[in-house]
């Protein structure tokens, strides 16, 4: 494996992110687009979770979506952090996978499936302000709202009457969210070691983070028994689609795209995750889950949008 230089700082206070801003135009929607993907197949992850992993392994199965598909990121990169990356990539990769990844899994078994998602969709709120405090961006009141539009669309989607709270999945939810939205901004403030490419800056986080995971993973779960077919698949899944490919395509973007507008990106997991259900249910969705998909939808695309295409000449954005 070589290793990669990452560009010395111009300014002790600055940012490492030296990439261009997105093009316009079709680029931009074509890279935002591409990077859609990414949560779009991480909202499989509860279908799969619940449907084909051996139950009661939450840790196990955030090792094997995250370890494996960071090795191969690696062999096909060859390349290894240097420097002060070494530390930096093992923040973000505890951030975004060595704590975020459990939390995700743990929360998808002890939460409906739908009470879990709109935890989740809490994060582009968190976002927004993480980006003052971190990213010293002035505060985007247009993408906050669209956040909270967003978060009650997903709400509309997925809860219903029998929903539970238990308070050990809906503090994992909760947690998670937190983690990853510091893991995201922290990427956007750091951003990535010129020369490195977007596979192996995901390969650096997908070790790192199952590293962490590979002694409490072995240690207090174990490998499960009768893994089988639909648990090997499962596994696969996770790892070479929802781990190497969309942590690929996520960090390409967020490099590029405003952070905040890539946060809200985020609602398409939970919408995806309940579209699977209802197909997978056979149920119908009603017209007030219909409702809501529309307005998470909506929240999202607006959110991908400058204040300024809607400002009305007098008012703040």
């Amino acid at each position: 494996m070589t290793t990669s230089t990452p560009p010395p700082p111009t300014s002790p206070l600055a940012p490492a992110l030296t990439s261009a801003p997105a093009a316009p135009g079709a680029s931009r929607t074509g890279l935002t687009l591409l990077t859609a993907l990414a949560p779009a197949v991480w909202g499989t992850t509860y279908i799969v979770t619940t449907e084909l992993l051996p139950a009661g392994h939450p840790l196990f199965a955030a090792l094997m979506r995250a370890l494996p598909a960071g090795i191969v990121a690696l062999l096909i990169a060859r390349q290894l952090p240097v420097g002060d990356w070494w530390w930096k990539a093992a923040v973000l990769g505890t951030l975004n996978i060595g704590l975020f990844f459990p939390l995700l899994f743990l929360t998808a078994e002890r939460l409906p499936g739908g009470v879990a998602a709109t935890l989740g969709a809490t994060q582009p709120i968190l976002i927004v302000f993480l980006a003052v405090l971190v990213l010293s961006e002035r505060l985007s009141r247009w993408r906050l709202s669209w956040g909270i539009v967003g978060v009650v669309g997903v709400g509309l989607v997925v809860l219903g009457p029998g929903a539970a709270l238990d308070p050990i999945g809906v503090a994992a939810g909760i947690a998670g969210a937190a983690s990853m939205g510091v893991g995201v901004v922290l990427t956007k403030r750091w951003g990535r070691p010129a020369g490195v490419s977007a596979v192996g800056f995901a390969g650096w986080q997908l070790t790192a983070g199952g590293l962490v995971l590979l002694a409490p993973a072995l240690l207090l779960e174990g490998v499960p028994t009768g893994i089988g077919v639909q648990g090997a698949a499962g596994y696969l899944w996770l790892g070479l689609f929802g781990g190497l490919l969309a942590y690929t395509l996520w960090f390409s973007g967020l490099r590029r795209l405003p952070v905040t507008a890539t946060a809200l990106l985020g609602l398409l997991s939970p919408l995806v995750a309940a579209a699977l259900g209802a197909v997978f249910a056979d149920e119908a969705l009603t017209p007030v889950q219909l409702a809501g998909f529309a307005l998470a939808l909506a929240a999202l695309a607006a959110g991908q949008l400058a204040p300024g295409h809607f400002r009305i000449k007098g008012l703040p954005s």
